[in-house]
């Protein structure tokens, strides 16, 4: 019997300390079933549990010790030992919030003082009239900063293995709340605010699990763009410069931007509609569409409709920065066409001119802009998992 207890014992130590750290981090196998409940549960009952498998190893393992015979001592110290080795690393190496840390110091600067490479990609917001520029190579690493732009704060988040920058509103119940990184749900990071404890999944800022499960944090309306093409639309803006305590880390993201990074969960698949190829994905009163990237190389422009929502997609001259409008301009819904000049589009309908940042800068609109509308640029895995109605554009 006390063998049994044993054993038992020991596959219980061994079995939560593994598991609660496996479900919620990239291991194989580990993020394709719905095992989130199950982490959520172990990770807050981690410690009783601890308790009753020492509870139930440890008379059998004094009775060992005090055998005459070393075989069965020196296996159990082994165990033991392989316990205690299992225990640091599952709790104070493979944790996330163990791999990335919080900026040390945050600081933006202006154009002029700027070390950011004009073609490097960013997620832009604005509020109250300010701007500010957060390099995804940055962010990528950190996942996410807080910050506070026009006096608002803001969150601004970013998945590489799902490629989702996502900017939230951190209050949480009207408290602004602090967050830290606790793993992945389907290879999207999921985030643990210090009050309820309940898990937030980065790509829809939905609560996946704890007291506030099913409640969302309030998405900012946000931009991925290069650099150049930002600061052509907000030229006073402020713009996240390196911690130079994370270069390395920084370093190791170098190439993430263009998809040719050596890492097999960040790297691009550059075919289309793969586990890893690149769409934009936009979201309307509950239907979803994704916009193969390659397509938009192609053509330059789409135009489509989600129900109630006629858009238009443009990529500017870099290849990299895209926009999503509503092309319902003053009940007129526009149409348009390409022109000889990759930075001009014309509306059929009255000859007027536009721009690629959708201003209309010549004829009947002159002056006008369109709506954006909010989108991103993710890998297809990541929008069909979590829009899992969505539809293709094809």
């Amino acid at each position: 019997m006390r063998t049994v207890l044993l054993i038992f014992g020991l596959l219980l130590l061994f079995a939560v300390e593994i598991l609660r750290v496996y479900f919620i981090m990239p291991f194989p196998g580990s993020q394709q079933s719905n095992t989130i409940d199950i982490a959520y549960w172990l990770g807050r009952n981690i410690v009783w549990l601890r308790v009753l498998g020492l509870l139930l190893i440890i008379i059998p393992a004094l009775s060992i010790f005090r055998q005459k015979g070393k075989w069965k001592k020196i296996f159990l110290s082994a165990v033991l030992i392989f316990y205690a080795i299992i225990f640091f690393f599952f709790n104070f190496r493979f944790e996330a919030d163990k791999m990335f840390y919080q900026p040390q110091s945050k600081q933006f600067a202006a154009v002029a003082n700027n070390k950011i490479k004009d073609n490097k990609l960013v997620i832009g917001v604005t509020i109250n009239g300010e701007a500010k520029a957060y390099p995804i190579q940055l962010i990528g690493y950190h996942h996410q900063v807080r910050d506070t732009i026009g006096n608002t704060p803001v969150m601004i988040t970013y998945c590489t293995v799902c490629r989702t920058g996502r900017a939230f509103s951190p209050l949480v119940n009207n408290k602004q709340e602090d967050f830290r990184l606790v793993g992945m749900d389907h290879f999207n990071a999921m985030f643990e605010d210090a009050t309820t404890k309940s898990w937030w999944q980065q790509a829809t800022g939905v609560a996946v699990a704890g007291p506030l499960k099913g409640t969302s944090l309030k998405e900012l309306p946000s931009q991925q763009m290069t650099l150049a093409a930002w600061l052509k639309q907000y030229p006073g803006s402020k713009i996240m410069q390196p911690d130079t305590f994370y270069q390395k880390d920084y370093d190791d993201l170098a190439d993430y931007d263009n998809g040719t990074i050596k890492g097999s969960l960040e790297k691009r698949d550059s075919a289309s509609w793969k586990f890893k190829s690149w769409v934009i994905g936009v979201a309307n009163n509950n239907t979803a569409k994704a916009y193969d990237w390659n397509e938009l190389v192609a053509k330059r422009i789409i135009q489509d409709s989600l129900t109630g929502l006629p858009i238009l997609i443009t990529l500017e001259k870099d290849t990299a920065s895209f926009h999503v409008f509503d092309r319902n301009l003053n009940g007129n819904i526009l149409k348009f066409e390409k022109t000889n000049d990759e930075n001009i589009l014309k509306e059929i309908n009255t000859q007027s001119t536009w721009n690629i940042e959708g201003v209309c800068i010549d004829g009947t609109f002159k002056g006008q802009q369109l709506q954006a509308v909010q989108a991103s640029q993710e890998f297809w895995h990541s929008w069909s998992t979590f829009h899992p109605a969505t539809t293709k554009y094809e």
